[in-house]
This record gives C-alpha cells, structure tokens and sequence, in this order.
C-alpha cells in the first residue's frame, strides 16, 4: 500500500490516496501503520477517495481503529494533498467528512503549492443531544461540574462534528497530569459516543495554550477541532473575543468564530513529510 505521512501542527496521520489504492479494513490497517515502533507512526488513518457530494472524501481512523467523524487538522492535510497533486485545481473547494460538507480555501505558496488551508468548519453545537451526553437532550452543558479523581473540573462541552470537553485550568498547563485525568474523562458516562478532552489556560487577551486528550489515541501535539471548540467555550465564558491564537504542542491556530453566519474558521499550516509503501 502506498501512503504519505504528512501532520498538522504536529497532528501527524497515514494518508492513503483511495483513487489509487483500497483499504479492505481501515481499523485494521490504522491500528497497523499507527505504531510507532513496529509500523509508520501517527495518530491514526486518513483515508482520501472520490465522493458524490463533494471534491473528495475524507475518513478518519483513531491510532486504535475506531472510525471519527472529524479531524481539523487532518482536513487541511487532505486539502494539500489534493491541491498539491492537482486531484482538485481550485483554490476553494468542499470536502466530504463525516460531521458533513466542510468548505476549505487554499492559499498557495510561491512555489504553487498549498502553504495554508482556512477550513470553515461549520456551526459548533452546543446542547447534550447534539455533544453526545448525557442529561437533557436541549440543555447545554456550560461551566459545569465533573468530579474526577481526587479533583473537581468546570467543563463546557462543544461538538464540532465530534465530541468536546473543555476544561479552564489555572496553573502549569506543561505540568498538569494529563494522562491522569484525561482517559478518565473520555470514557465517563457522562458522554456515550466518549470525547475528546481540552485542558487550557489562558495566556493574555484572546490567547490561549491547549493541550488535547484526544478520543482513541490519548495525547496529540495539536486538534484543530479541539481549538474550535475551545475557542467557542472561551467565549461562552468571557474569556476571550471571536477571534483566538491558540497555542499547542505542535504549533499555532487562528480561530474565529463569526457573527455573521456563526461558522467556525479556523486557519493553519499542513506539511508533508515523507511518502513510502509499506506490506500489509
């Protein structure tokens, strides 16, 4: 199978190109090339193929098969990758992902390559139904309670196509036990599809450093749907404007979320690092 590495921000995943290639057992194979000692290495499996809705389809795999509806750093990677190989031409173009059609504007570098995407990344969804959790199906879950532990949390959840929890830390973002407390949270029974967990601290006036417990694959350098969402709480909470740098592990994000169709942007750098074939 031929494949190409290629991360966002340090969000790093297995790109197969389905025009050229078939994948009979996408969570086999993602589990396969994620392993970082005996396969590829990455956070998961990205599938790029043909679809009847859009440019090209995106599906996204977990570094332990189970298949997610979004990834925003993943959807600028395939937006490079068919701009770059001209599978798409145009410098504006939609893309298939299982949280529904999301609409990607390329700018090109000097060389003509793909530099950054800007992803609109559709209308966050803020109520227990559409999270999923638990609760009221129309309430939302703002600044609310979660004992975890030996600690007490204020999370709000957001749903960007997928599931997240955001959760406002004041202390030593570098320091905090992530890997304590952030497989807790996702297979609480709080959330029945499990979630993806942002812990953030605020830096200054619309900036904000995350770091990402993501949903099937513990802790990633970067989750740009994870900044989404974070951005949005921020929000809801008067911590920040519409507009936010977020910083992660990997990198940098700029997000906005708009007044005028309540959508969220979000703009940042793709990479390719190498392309191989490997033996399944």
């Amino acid at each position: 199978m031929k494949f190409t590495k290629m991360h966002g921000i340090g969000n790093d995943y297995v790109y197969v190109n389905l025009f050229e290639e078939t994948v009979e057992n996408p969570a086999e194979v993602a589990i396969r090339v994620s392993d970082r000692h005996f396969g590829i290495g990455g956070d998961g499996l990205i599938l790029i193929g043909p679809s009847d809705k859009a440019a090209v389809r995106m599906r996204m795999f977990n570094a332990d098969g189970s298949e997610a509806e979004m990834c925003g750093n993943g959807l600028r990677c395939v937006s490079k990758y068919v701009f770059d190989r001209k599978i798409v031409e145009q410098t504006s173009f939609p893309v298939e992902t299982g949280a529904g059609i999301l609409t990607v504007e390329i700018t090109p570098g000097a060389n003509g390559l793909a530099a950054t995407a800007r992803i609109n990344m559709g209308e966050p969804r803020l109520t227990r139904g559409e999270i999923p959790m638990t609760g009221p199906a129309e309430e939302r879950a703002v600044n609310q309670k979660l004992k975890i532990k030996d600690r007490e949390f204020e999370f709000t959840a957001v749903s960007m196509g997928n599931p997240h929890c955001v959760i406002f830390l004041d202390e030593n973002l570098d320091a905090f036990e992530i890997e304590k407390y952030g497989p807790e949270i996702e297979h609480h029974s709080l959330f029945p599809k499990r979630i993806n967990v942002e812990f953030v601290v605020q830096q200054g006036e619309n900036e904000l450093n995350q770091r990402t417990w993501e949903r099937g694959s513990a802790e990633t350098l970067a989750c740009g749907t994870g900044a989404s969402a974070v951005c949005v709480a921020a929000n809801l909470l008067g911590l920040s404007g519409r507009s936010t740098l977020i910083h992660l592990k990997g990198g940098d994000l700029n997000i906005e979320w708009s007044e005028e169709d309540n959508c969220i942007y979000k703009t940042g750098p793709a990479t390719e690092v190498f392309t191989g074939e490997i033996n399944l």
